[in-house]
């Protein structure tokens, strides 16, 4: 995919883009400006379809949208690569004034012509923000249109994700405050507990601030070249700072004043694991808003999965989340889609007197799309699977 035609998917996220938030208001969630520029993208995109030949074979002439459907789910219906759905939206910018939106109720209507397909809405419905309230007498009910859209994948699927996976650098992992005592020498800690900790960052500024609970920070290393790339650290529970660490002065057995640290106070406030002495803090981090439009990476992007998120096995299926070996600095954006390649045997050619050695083809087994980036790697979504995913698997763009 070349540079253009990655701005030209970008610009239309239209009939893909979809919000998934956490703690952010769906209306704003779909709220996103249409420049003229985007427009004008917009329709030279959509205008051009794509080959006939790029339909999935039982792709519907007409389907209604339903509430439960994802983006991707309608795409995969009616094409052989869902990343290009972009092409086949033959987007009708007079009646979907804001593309982002795509609600239950509409109907999509498959066009085929001159050798190539698009799909229209054959009702749009109103995006106005002037139409967003209903009235039912006798009392006034307010419905969000937006908060109806569709998603691009099933928010169920990843919504944890979102918010747990940590990856650290080490100084970050090493300077990150400790729980350091718990009320009553209690060993295990839950949601409702105090806890005492140290270390930087538990200021009387940050009182009433959440924090997230970690242990175990695994490092994540490169398959190819073996670098550490971050540390993967357990998500364990969330503490909120009721008081910051201070000092005070104590008198030693014989009497003489000393100086002594008063460790900050938290009070666990949610809980996935039972928490305990040594493990560590981190500021909650803001609730970013992240769109996903599935596009192809680049064709000369390769990659790597690391690991399966949360397990210790080396085998993944449709749906898990895996880590992979590419980042921000790599140039992977949410919403890049991936081809899962699976490594060719080594066979001996037992038809040939020499016993030939012999490498058998690499095979695709499935494709995987981004959802969240760091600095040096990522997290994606297993979305497709023909055969086992493991631990070591190639990656590659989608596009031929």
């Amino acid at each position: 995919m070349t540079a253009k035609s990655t701005a030209l998917h970008s610009a239309i996220a239209a009939a893909i883009a979809a919000a998934a938030v956490a703690g952010t208001a769906p209306a704003d969630a779909q709220n996103y400006p249409i420049t003229n520029a985007q427009r004008a993208t917009a329709n030279e995109v959509a205008q051009r379809g794509v080959p006939l030949s790029e339909l999935a074979a039982n792709a519907p002439d007409s389907y209604t949208i339903k509430s439960g459907d994802t983006l991707w789910a309608i795409s995969s219906m009616y094409l052989k690569s869902p990343w290009r759905w972009p092409e086949l939206w033959g987007m009708n910018l007079s009646d979907i004034k804001n593309p982002h939106r795509i609600y239950p109720g509409q109907v999509l209507l498959l066009e085929r012509k001159d050798g190539v397909a698009r799909l229209r809405l054959a009702n749009p419905v109103a995006t106005s923000d002037d139409t967003e309230t209903v009235r039912v007498s006798p009392r006034t009910r307010i419905e969000p249109l937006a908060a109806n859209a569709l998603p691009t994948l099933k928010s169920s699927v990843i919504e944890a994700f979102l918010a747990e996976p940590m990856i650290l650098d080490a100084e970050t992992l090493q300077s990150a405050p400790r729980i350091v005592a718990t009320q009553e020498n209690r060993v295990l800690l839950s949601r409702g507990d105090r806890a005492y900790a140290r270390g930087a960052g538990l200021l009387p500024e940050a009182v009433g601030s959440e924090f997230r609970v970690f242990r175990d920070a695994t490092p994540m290393k490169d398959p190819d070249s073996g670098e550490v790339l971050g540390y993967e650290a357990q998500y364990v529970g969330k503490a909120v700072l009721a008081r910051a660490e201070g000092s005070s002065e104590v008198r030693e057995s014989s009497g003489d004043p000393k100086s002594a640290v008063v460790p900050a106070t938290i009070d666990i406030v949610g809980a996935k694991g039972e928490m305990r002495i040594s493990d560590r803090l981190l500021p909650e981090p803001p609730r970013a808003l992240v769109t996903y439009t599935p596009r192809a990476v680049p064709r000369d992007m390769t990659g790597r999965i690391m690991s399966v998120y949360g397990s210790a096995v080396v085998n993944a299926s449709q749906n898990q989340v895996v880590s992979i070996n590419r980042g921000q600095r790599d140039g992977v954006e949410s919403g890049h889609v991936f081809a899962i390649l699976k490594d060719g045997a080594r066979a001996v050619d037992k038809t040939d007197p020499s016993r030939t050695l012999m490498k058998l083809p690499n095979e695709r087994t499935g494709l995987l799309m981004v959802f969240k980036t760091f600095d040096r790697m990522s997290y994606a979504l297993i979305l497709e699977i023909t055969d086992g995913v493991r631990v070591g698997d190639r990656l590659t763009s989608p596009s031929p």
